[in-house]
Parts: structure tokens; sequence; C-alpha cells
């Protein structure tokens, strides 16, 4: 990684970020990214959905005027996709976000929002969907297009402390990954977020938003007058091992569970090292 990609990710993530990033769970870095790698995503997410890969989803019903999909683990086929985790400050950031000596490539994750596009993005923690356990890591949410307030993704700042609550299905609301009655359920966020702090910020391209994949978080719609591209990256610290599950993960990774028992490091050539801090 060169010089002057490491001393943009010094500059951007300040003590001030990571104090917020460690309390809150959650943190905005303006301009992040450069114009010339914002322009590069665009490019891979076009590419993406103009061929999605077997593991895309719509997450929108068919009577919705807008359209909403997502695509996993896509790094490997989409070139743009590659420059960009490996050659942009993400994970420099992540380290110090974190204050890991190593950060992982966990796995990337495409969500477009068409114009008009009502489905919601309900309250959700992501690590409970995954095959991973530990609490150092960072998953990065960049949109390629300007975001309102309004449409962005919001998060109840603290939550990343826990507990586990029960990962649900978004469109029908089944428990498909851990038992019924094994973890708590989520609460109704909306009916008491006067008792909260709910955060979220209008975004322009190159800004993103880091976060703990056990913060809170849901976004809404988007206005009929612009698109929500965004690319999000999935990155894992030094303390995080592999917790294989007797369930289909989402996204999922065939085979990994016949090459690392659990609770070994993910090191494994899905999960390449990004970045690492100098001895």
């Amino acid at each position: 990684m060169n010089p002057e990609t490491l001393a943009r990710a010094r500059e951007r993530v300040t003590p001030e970020l990571i104090a917020a990033f460690r309390r809150d769970g959650v943190v905005c870095i303006r301009a992040l990214l450069t114009p010339a790698q914002v322009e590069r995503l665009r490019a891979g997410i076009d590419a993406n959905l103009a061929a999605p890969s077997p593991r895309a989803k719509v997450a929108s019903r068919p009577g919705d005027p807008g359209f909403f999909i997502e695509d996993f683990c896509n790094w490997q086929d989409n070139a743009a996709y590659r420059e960009v985790i490996f050659g942009s400050a993400l994970a420099p950031a992540a380290g110090l976000l974190t204050g890991s000596r190593r950060i992982r490539l966990y796995h990337d994750h495409m969500l477009t929002k068409e114009p008009g596009t009502r489905a919601p993005t309900p309250w959700h923690q992501d690590q409970p969907y995954y095959n991973v356990e530990g609490d150092l890591n960072c998953s990065f949410w960049i949109p390629v297009d300007p975001v309102r307030r309004a449409s962005t993704l919001e998060f109840v700042a603290g939550s990343q402390r826990g507990p586990w609550l029960m990962p649900r299905s978004f469109m029908d609301n089944q428990a498909k990954w851990f038992p019924d009655g094994s973890l708590q359920e989520m609460p109704d966020i909306e009916a008491t977020c006067a008792e909260r702090t709910i955060l979220g910020w209008a975004l322009e391209p190159g800004d993103v938003v880091a976060f703990h994949m056990l913060a809170l978080h849901a976004s809404g719609g988007v206005d009929g007058d612009r698109r929500r591209r965004v690319f999000s990256l999935r990155v894992l610290g030094d303390d995080m091992v592999h917790a294989p599950r007797a369930w289909t993960t989402s996204p999922p990774f065939p085979g990994l569970d016949q090459r690392l028992p659990a609770g070994a490091p993910m090191d494994d050539p899905l999960f390449p090292v990004l970045w690492e801090r100098a001895a």
C-alpha cells in the first residue's frame, strides 16, 4: 500500500473519530475515498448489476414502484471492486478504528435501491447472520450516489455492546439462522426512538460510514428522483475467528467448515490480508 493511501487514512481517521467509533459503534468518515476510486466503484456496481451472481437477492416486493437488489462476495470476479478493496484507505482506516495490527477481507456486499423504492431495510445487527465471532471488526457503507439524510443508514448509538438479537429474514420475518427463542428478540426501535441516540448522515460520494457488525441499523426507501447505489465492505480485525454454524449463513461460505475449525483465525484464501501495521 502506497504512503499516500496510508497518509489519507491517518489524516481522516482522527483520534476523535476513533473514540466515537468505540463509544457509538459508528462514525462517518468524510472523503475517505478519492474521486477516481468512487468512479471505479460505480463501474464495478454497474457491471455487477448487469450480470448479478447466483448469490444476488431481490429485496423489494413486486408491487414496489422501485427495485432493491443485493449481491455478495464478488471481489474475485469484479476488477473494480478489487482495485478499491486492495488499493484504497479503507483497510488502514479499519485498522485505526479497531486498534488491530492486521485487517482481513471478510466479504463485499452491493446494495442498490432504484428511484422510488419503498422497501425499507429493517432494524438489525449484521454479525448474527455471519459465521464469525469477535469484537474487532468493521463494516463500511459506501454510497457512490449522493444520499439525503432521509434515505441514509441510521444507527442506535452504543448498540454494538450487545446483546446479540435474533436475526430474521427481511421479507418474511423468519428465524432462518438461530433457533426461535435462543436469542433476545429485536425491540421496537421506532417506538422507543426518544429513549435512544439515533445517528445518521447525509452523504456525498467519497464519504463512508464505518460501523461495528453488532451496531443496530436500518434505512428507509429512496426518493423518486435518485438512485442509491452502495458498495459495502466487511473486514476482520485481530480477534475475529471462525464460528461454524449448523445453518446456511448470509452470505454462505460453502466448504469453509471443512477447512477451518471453530475458533480458528480466518486464515483462508477467501479472506486475504488487506493491511498490516508496520512493526
